[in-house]
């Protein structure tokens, strides 16, 4: 009687240990199929910088802006301004062609009505943006939807240490004030970022790196910029994985001279449409999840100026990105 004991005692310990394997299994299935659904689907929030735009959007705004979204593109991030139009009118633009507005270089600009004009850029659902300091003889700020700065490669004064130690203390200080509006302080490098300052070791891209916090300032990677530079973006995503953003210039660089400094680098390579220059966009977007990726930009600050129109570079662009995502 004993011995039949244990025997289904046996009997009942294998069968719950079978249960269990096969529960794993249906658990492990089923997270898997809940990761897929969640997992960014990457090919289908491809983004536009509209400086890439900016010719054909100074002659036609809205028109342009529907030209982008039938290309496919579902987000844009504006540089300079919401073309005059209050929050709830440019919210109703992008709606209309079904666009999505996550990052702007268009600043807010510290001053009486910063908070007004924060919770307009978070009604046109902004999540990454600058705060400027005031303007020198003008009052106020920006306006909810004015201007509001932006822009690409503006004059720098020249940058010390000591200098972007203030720089970040106040990237900081105004990333925990754009907290407050559910948003993050955003900065995106070109190649200077990677000039060596008056230490003759450090570059203000290393301080930001140090010193900014994660939480308050999102730093968002010009992937082709800093190739152009000379930097090798896969270790420094791999050292510093904090770059939620990304601009995706391509270019041909390859054949520069490695003993130019970053700029002059830059300004020696050829910008291309996406998928037509030699950056390695494959390589770079396997790294996407450490990254911390979760919106992209396609940008080409040439667009327009070969052979077909700016819009039909954003075109080329697209497919190729489109097509390396798929």
């Amino acid at each position: 009687m004993r011995i039949m004991d244990e025997a289904q005692a046996q009997d009942r310990r294998s069968f719950l240990k079978a249960a269990a394997c096969a529960g794993s299994l249906i658990l492990g299935g089923r997270a898997r199929n809940l990761m897929a659904q969640i997992a960014p689907n990457w090919k289908n929030q491809i983004g536009l910088q509209l400086y890439t735009v900016r010719v054909p959007l100074a002659k036609d705004y809205e028109g342009t802006l529907a030209q982008v979204a039938a290309q496919g593109y579902t987000e844009i991030e504006p540089s300079s301004g919401y073309n005059n139009l209050e929050p709830a009118q440019y919210k109703a633009l992008l709606d209309k062609y079904g666009l999505k507005m996550y990052s702007s270089l268009a600043s807010a600009t510290d001053g009486p009505d910063l908070e007004k004009q924060l919770e307009g850029h978070r009604l046109m659902g902004i999540r990454y943006e600058k705060i400027t300091p005031p303007r020198q003889g003008r009052g106020g700020g920006a306006g909810p939807g004015g201007p509001g700065g932006g822009g690409q490669q503006q004059p720098r004064p020249p940058q010390t240490v000591d200098s972007v130690h203030l720089q970040c203390e106040q990237m900081n200080k105004y990333g925990a004030v754009l907290k407050k509006f559910d948003m993050k302080f955003r900065y995106d490098n070109h190649a200077a970022e990677f000039e060596l300052l008056d230490d003759g070791k450090t570059t203000q891209w290393d301080l930001f790196l140090a010193e900014t916090d994660p939480g308050l300032v999102a730093l968002e990677l010009d992937v082709g910029f800093a190739y152009m530079a000379g930097q090798d973006v896969l270790a420094m995503i791999k050292k510093h994985p904090r770059f939620e953003l990304w601009q995706t210039h391509d270019a041909k660089y390859k054949q520069v001279d490695p003993t130019l400094t970053p700029t002059a680098r830059q300004r020696a390579c050829q910008i291309t449409a996406f998928g037509e220059g030699e950056v390695d966009y494959k390589a770079v977007f396997a790294l996407a999840e450490l990254s911390g990726l979760k919106h992209f930009f396609v940008e080409q600050d040439t667009a327009g100026q070969g052979a077909r129109d700016a819009l039909g570079d954003c075109k080329v662009s697209y497919d190729n990105l489109r097509k390396l995502l798929s």
